[in-house]
């Protein structure tokens, strides 16, 4: 049987990480959450007090950086950061320290390794165009800015993170000109992905609708 190799893209806000979560446990894929692995990097350049536009270091950092993920838990160096990369100070630089070529070529290779030989749902900005060019399942998860900052600002709220809407949906803007126009792997469609617009939808019927597609596709 041929290996299970699903893709999802999209913008910040989207679900992808809640939705690929589901999926892995519905369909028995591994899950390789990128996004988490972009904020632990960011966290850890924070607290080393690292220059955040300088590349070079920051690349130098990630490649001399154990990062793994267990259970749905991040750990980089060992150190359980499941957490706190989701607190506003890393959503704040996340898209600076993505977007760098370097800290992109790292984490591809080791993105690749993790997802080597295993039936795998990955999630991030440059999966289906970049890192898992060959997977034989694509989709492109998107939804409105307005309904990203909902899903988001509720997400906060419930984990006790102190925010406003309009600072979480300023957040996401900001984010998406970032991730749609740095130079290094943007966030774009895979000519090969299946759009899939959540705007109204769901989460149950997210996840049916991409099961479906998984499905048909197999």
């Amino acid at each position: 049987m041929e290996r299970i190799v699903v893709a999802i893209d999209g913008p910040a806000g989207a679900g992808k990480s809640t939705i690929s979560k589901i999926i892995a446990q519905k369909l028995n894929l591994k899950y390789i959450d990128t996004g988490a692995m972009y904020r632990a990097v960011t966290l850890k350049a924070i607290k080393n007090n690292l220059d955040l536009c300088n590349n070079n270091e920051i690349s130098h950092m990630v490649k001399n950086s154990n990062i793994s993920i267990n259970d749905e838990k991040i750990f980089i160096d060992g150190i359980d950061v499941t957490e706190e990369i989701r607190m506003p100070y890393v959503n704040e630089k996340v898209s600076i320290v993505s977007a760098m070529p370097g800290v992109r070529e790292v984490l591809k290779e080791k993105q690749r390794k993790m997802a080597e030989n295993f039936n795998v749902i990955m999630d991030g900005r440059d999966i289906g165009t970049n890192v898992l060019k060959d997977a034989n399942i694509k989709i492109f998860l998107t939804a409105s800015v307005e309904e990203r900052a909902k899903r988001r600002y509720k997400e906060m709220i419930e984990k006790g993170i102190s925010t406003t809407f309009e600072d979480v949906f300023k957040d996401i803007e900001n984010r998406d000109k970032i991730d749609s126009s740095r130079k290094a792997n943007p966030l774009k469609k895979a000519d090969d992905a299946v759009m899939l617009d959540t705007t109204g939808m769901k989460m149950n019927e997210v996840v049916d609708a991409i099961i479906k597609i998984i499905q048909d596709r197999m």
